[in-house]
This record gives C-alpha cells, sequence and structure tokens, in this order.
C-alpha cells in the first residue's frame, strides 16, 4: 500500500485528536446526540482509543482518537497512528492538533502505520485513510515515509534474499529512479583498489565483498553518508551463539538506513552533492576467513590486530570511511548496528552519537527531539585512546575489559577520519523488539529523520 495521502472526491470525516484533559471541552462542542453517544461508549481520550459516532442514517458522523494524558508523548509516540488499525474505511480529516511537530509526528506516524512487510506473505493494509492535514508539508512527509520503508524492506529481508549483491542491486535501483551514479569495486579488486579490510572480512563467504559508491548532485555542499553492509554476521571464526546469531539479519542496518536516508534526500532535492559508501560483506566462516590475532592493513595505513573476529563492522567501515575522508566533505556520517554495548547504554529506542564538533550535536539533539527521532549524544573521550593500542599493531579491533565498547569502537573509526573536521557517527538498532504505534515488530531506521532535518543548519542550506 503506498504510503500516501488521499485525495477524497467526497467531504473527509472529522477525526478529532482528544487529549484526557481536554475530554469535556471536546464533548461541549458535540450536539446532543454525539455527546449521548460519547458518552455512552465509555471515550475517556485514553491514549490510542477511538471512537465512532453514528449519524441518524447510522453512517459515521465522526471519530475520535485519544491522546492520552500530559506524559503519554513522553512515554509513547505515534498515538495518533494506533487508530488507523481500528477505524472503518474510509477518508479521515485531523483535527485537534496544533500545526507543528506533534501534527506532523501524528501525520508521519498516520502514513507509517499503512507500512507492511509482504515479501513473503500476504498482509492487509489498513483502510482507513487520511487526507493531508492543513498546515503542514504532505509531500516532504510522504518523502520520509517512502525513505522509511525502503530502510524496513531491506532490514526485513533475510539474508537468503540480501546478500552483497542483492544490496548492490538495492543501491542500483535508487540510483537508477533518481538520475545517480553509482560504481562498484567487487572481489579481488577490493585488494588491488586499497580495500585491504573489507576484502578480509567478506572473503571466507562464497558471495563476494563489494563497496558501493553512489553518487547524486551537482551543487551544494558536499555530504558523505557511509553505512555498515554487514549483510550476515555469524561471529566469523569467534562464532556467535545461536540467540546472538538470530537477528543478524540486521546488520546491514547502517546501510539500510543510509539508502533510506538517501532516497528522502534526493526525492525532496535538497542542495547538497550527496556520496553514499557501503561496504557489503557476509562475515562467513571458511578455511580462508580471517582469524583472531592477525594482523591486517588498511586503506588509510593503520595496522589493525584482530582479537575478535566478531568485531568486523567497524573494520569494513575503516576502509569505507578513509575513502569518505580523502574527498574532504563538509561532513562525513556513518551509520551502523556497531556494538551490543549501545544497546545496554541507552536500550532499542535511543541512538548513540558522537561528534567531532559539539555545536553539530545541539542541532542533531534539537532535531531528533522536534521529530520523535530520539537520539543521544555519547563522547570520543580522548582518555581511552590506549585502550584501542595493542602495541603490536597500530590499533586493536576488540579491547579486553568489556568495558566503554560503544566508545571505544567510535574512537577506532574516528582513527580514520583525519582530513574532515566534521564527523558524525551513529551507533543503531536497527531493530523494533515489540510491536508499537507506526513501528511495527522488525526492521526500523533510527537517527535519519533526524539526520534529514537538521542538514539544513549543518550544511547551511
Amino acid at each position: 500500500m503506498p504510503l500516501t495521502f488521499s485525495k477524497p472526491e467526497t467531504s473527509p470525516i472529522p477525526l478529532f485528536a482528544v487529549p484526557k484533559d481536554g475530554l469535556d471541552n471536546w464533548l461541549s462542542t458535540l450536539d446532543d446526540r454525539a455527546r449521548i453517544w460519547a458518552v455512552a461508549s465509555g471515550f475517556k481520550g485514553a491514549d490510542g482509543t477511538t471512537l465512532i459516532i453514528p449519524d441518524a442514517d447510522n453512517k459515521i458522523a465522526c471519530a475520535a482518537v485519544g491522546l492520552g494524558g500530559d506524559n503519554s508523548y513522553k512515554r509513547r509516540r505515534f498515538i495518533v497512528a494506533a487508530a488507523r488499525a481500528t477505524l472503518p474505511e474510509g477518508d479521515y480529516d485531523l483535527r485537534g492538533i496544533g500545526a507543528g511537530p506533534d501534527l506532523e509526528e501524528a501525520a508521519l506516524g498516520w502514513l507509517l502505520a499503512g507500512y507492511r512487510f509482504a515479501r513473503y506473505a500476504s498482509s492487509t493494509p489498513p483502510k482507513a485513510r487520511l487526507v493531508t492535514p492543513a498546515g503542514i508539508d504532505g509531500e516532504r512527509l510522504q518523502a520520509i515515509a517512502a525513505g522509511e520503508a525502503l530502510t524496513r524492506d531491506l532490514i526485513n529481508t533475510p539474508a537468503s534474499d540480501m546478500g552483497p549483491a542483492d544490496l548492490e542491486t538495492a543501491a542500483r535501483e535508487l540510483s537508477d529512479q533518481f538520475g545517480a551514479t553509482l560504481s562498484v569495486i567487487q572481489g579481488d579488486n577490493l585488494l588491488d583498489q586499497g580495500f585491504p579490510m573489507i576484502h578480509a572480512v567478506g572473503r571466507a563467504s562464497p558471495r563476494a565483498p563489494r563497496l558501493i559508491d553512489m553518487n547524486w548532485g551537482q551543487s551544494g555542499p558536499r555530504l558523505t553518508l557511509v553505512g555498515k553492509g554487514v549483510c550476515f554476521d555469524t561471529g566469523g571464526l569467534n562464532i556467535k551463539p545461536g540467540a546472538s546469531m538470530g537477528l543478524m539479519k540486521k546488520d546491514m542496518g547502517g546501510a539500510a538506513t543510509v539508502l533510506g536516508l538517501a532516497r528522502m534526500i534526493m526525492s525532496l532535492g535538497l542542495g547538497v552533492r550527496l556520496r553514499v559508501l557501503i561496504p557489503a560483506v557476509e562475515n562467513a566462516i571458511n578455511g580462508n576467513a580471517f582469524r583472531p590475532q592477525d594482523i591486517l592493513n588498511s586503506r588509510k595505513g593503520l595496522t589493525v590486530e584482530i582479537n575478535n573476529t566478531d568485531a568486523e563492522g567497524r573494520l569494513v567501515l575503516a576502509d569505507a570511511l578513509a575513502l569518505a575522508d580523502e574527498g574532504k566533505p563538509d561532513l562525513i556520517v556513518s551509520m551502523a548496528t556497531l556494538t551490543g554495548a549501545a544497546r545496554v547504554a541507552v536500550g532499542p529506542d535511543l541512538v548513540p552519537f558522537y561528534v567531532t564538533q559539539n555545536s553539530d550535536a545541539q542541532v542533531l539533539q534539537a532535531a531528533g527531539e522536534k521529530v520523535r527521532d530520539p537520539v543521544w549524544q555519547m563522547p570520543f573521550w580522548d582518555p581511552y585512546e590506549g585502550m584501542i593500542e595493542p602495541g603490536i599493531a597500530d590499533l586493536d579491533n576488540a579491547p579486553k575489559g568489556g568495558m566503554a565498547g560503544s566508545i571505544t569502537a567510535a574512537l577506532f573509526l574516528r582513527r580514520f577520519v583525519t582530513q574532515t573536521p566534521r564527523y558524525v557517527h551513529m551507533d543503531m538498532y536497527g531493530w523494533q523488539p515489540t510491536a508499537q504505534p507506526a513501528r511495527p515488530k522488525g526492521g526500523i531506521g533510527q537517527g535519519a529523520r533526524a539526520l534529514l532535518d537538521a542538514l539544513p543548519e549543518l550544511l547551511g542550506l
């Protein structure tokens, strides 16, 4: 089902958003028949609850959705979206939410509530539709929803159908759709062209590793997005236990998210020169797999001691970041499902992020709060630099001790960005563990909407 607003030929059905503390005021606006019906139905404005009020001919006169109490927005996002699954078929006109971030969140949530991953099994989309609420940019929200749907589809697709070549196909289709250019370095050509760590991580798989490089835009500030594309992660020779391997189809969530964000940027025609770099690999087990205690060379010239083959994401990102840094763009952003330590620190909802300039953090944090895409700043803590220096090589890919795992991974990546002053790294989860309004269980984009909203200020657009 297209994630779009409707354009009905007849007048839409009023849909009132009613907070608990505004229930009496709303009831006072109804005629006697409708008010009696609402009271008798027991509608209290609890968050996500709905009410249908019929007219004298037993057709829908209007409907209502509860917004809950003062803390509901703090505890649950996309409350209005919960109504979409319960309302009967029809075109609805949302009322009762003033123009601004709350209205944008409600409208975007409604669109995203129409998302279904239906590649392998049929699914019935919701039948309730929404007209574009007055005071919002409907085309922008539709572009954002389409980008998010792309990200979700890519993450939700199992590794049997989403290997490095499939991820390349998805990037190529996106490139062709928006007139971008795309080049790919694959297999042993990675060694010839200076990407030894991408090659090392992916060489054990029969599905060849590759570096995907997409470019779009002719003028404006230069933005480079780098997304981790580990299409499946067994852990390599440091094999993961079964419980930890179960969600590893989502280990390309960073790549999926930068592609979704790129789709938003290109669809909206932002005035940037966009580059998307995706190291796409499968971390498999074979006789030629890279091993613990191996020392790898990198594109940057730094050597890396391998102390855990399950810390492979930072290796492929490092080579891609080195290439991004050579171009000296105005801003580099890396997005990756990188560490379990990030999830221990902030859980699945929040995206820890790191910046080399604190002013960028303030912009990004504010944007995340505005568009309900929560992010949380973490420090590039220089005193921990020694933890990633093993002595036998320049860097250690898996410092011992079990502390500050997200920070040390971010510090590792920062070593490969030396010519570009402004660098942002996001350590995302990319998965919704339990269904919530507009966010079904499964793959999810995180940080993309916050970045999109922040770009005008970050890049002076």
